[in-house]
């Protein structure tokens, strides 16, 4: 009587393996598309004519540079300006204080993790509730429709998150580096600017990236402090839902055109991303 013959465990296993690898390569393949065809549909939005705009997605039409045209000859390109001068400025004020003080919370804090997480609490209340007392403050002094608002605005947000992002990285730095600086005879400053700050360059970049994104994408501020003649381009974006309809080609250049500065700030600091991300993950 012939005995059937069983599959060996070493066969099991690579067929496994096989299956694991086809089904990580179309969870990839799945995300890749989710990723691109939203951004293929602006960049096709972007170059069809007038009457293309109404038809179906597939329907072939002759590209044109019209809409690039008229939101480049637009105030939107002025908007663009200013809002990388409130990511620029926001980030800029978020990275010495966040530094500042996120290091004071990794070496002095007595609070422990209340004190930790005390400083995201800023995060927990709804932009609501801020931007009304954020609204009368900048009328009392002046500053309704302006960047100064808006970029007092976005530090209560990026403020919080920068520095409890840092605090991590300047608690996986050893204390007996600084220690050692003191003997050679550095002030704490000087500790802290030539011995600490530099091992925690990665956290520095990857933070500033998250901080330049959330202030880059921010419309609800962006649209209660500064919503007319100092307009950011969030706010330039929403425009273009008029009550005519909306204006789809002029709304998917702007688009573009806003995804520019975040994708090429990734471009040059992904490896300083991908290692304060690392990092972080670590020590967290």
């Amino acid at each position: 009587m012939s005995r059937t013959k069983e599959p060996s465990p070493v066969t099991s296993r690579s067929v496994r393996s096989r299956l694991f690898t086809a089904l990580r390569l179309g969870f990839v393949v799945l995300a890749v598309i989710a990723v691109l065809v939203p951004f293929l549909w602006l960049v096709a939005s972007s170059l069809k004519p007038a009457p293309a705009l109404s038809a179906g997605p597939f329907e072939p039409f002759r590209p044109q540079l019209g809409w690039w045209r008229d939101v480049l000859a637009s105030d939107v390109r002025v908007s663009l300006v200013r809002s990388a001068v409130v990511g620029l400025v926001t980030v800029g004020i978020s990275v010495v204080a966040g530094s500042l003080g996120g290091y004071a919370i990794s070496r002095f804090g007595t609070g422990g993790r209340t004190l930790r997480f005390g400083v995201l609490s800023g995060q927990m209340i709804p932009p609501a509730v801020l931007v009304i007392p954020l609204f009368l403050i900048a009328f009392q002094f002046g500053l309704n429709d302006s960047l100064p608002a808006v970029i007092a605005a976005h530090l209560t947000f990026v403020l919080p998150l920068t520095t409890w992002f840092l605090i991590g990285f300047f608690d996986a730095v050893p204390r007996e580096y600084e220690e050692q600086a003191r003997v050679d005879g550095y002030t704490r400053f000087q500790a802290f600017w030539k011995v600490v700050l530099p091992q925690v360059r990665p956290g520095i970049g990857a933070a500033a990236i998250f901080g330049f994104i959330l202030s880059w994408n921010d419309l609800f501020y962006a649209l209660i402090l500064a919503g007319g003649q100092a307009r950011t381009l969030p706010v330039a974006i929403a425009g273009f839902n008029t009550f005519r309809g909306v204006e789809l080609g002029e709304m998917s250049v702007a688009i573009l055109l806003s995804a520019v500065p975040v994708l090429i700030a990734s471009f040059f600091v992904q490896r300083r991303l991908i290692q304060g991300l690392g990092a972080g993950g670590l020590k967290g």
